[in-house]
């Protein structure tokens, strides 16, 4: 699957799609879940703009809202949107950056989405 997601020739609308099934499996299968694990997502409509964030988790009492990008750059609109209506005060992207961090939000490799829950937060 990895090669799928590097390869420059992949068509970019697949390669999201792959992505984030790859990100929501992963969640589901390294989250230390007592009962059977659920992933959201957030969509908003809001007249003149869509704003979506790919998942919503929650880790004991805290809610993550984790946005997956295919590749190394991005705005990150619906994330921050999200974190500002919601209140909250960090967020993760999983993408093919190596681990860094944008202000409160948390990068996560694409290969190490596993550690999305186990990362601290500010």
């Amino acid at each position: 699957m990895s090669s799928h997601l590097l390869a420059n020739d992949f068509s970019a609308i697949n390669k999201g799609n792959l992505a984030e099934q790859f990100v929501g499996t992963e969640l589901i299968k390294s989250g230390p879940f007592r009962e059977k694990p659920r992933l959201y997502y957030w969509h908003r409509e809001k007249r003149g703009s869509n704003a979506e964030v790919d998942y919503i988790i929650q880790n004991n009492e805290k809610v993550i809202p984790v946005e997956v990008k295919t590749g190394t750059q991005g705005k990150m609109q619906s994330l921050w949107s999200f974190l500002k209506e919601k209140n909250l005060k960090a967020g993760v992207r999983v993408s093919l950056e190596n681990f860094s961090q944008y202000n409160n939000i948390n990068v996560v490799p694409l290969y190490a989405v596993e550690n999305v829950l186990h990362i601290r937060r500010t």
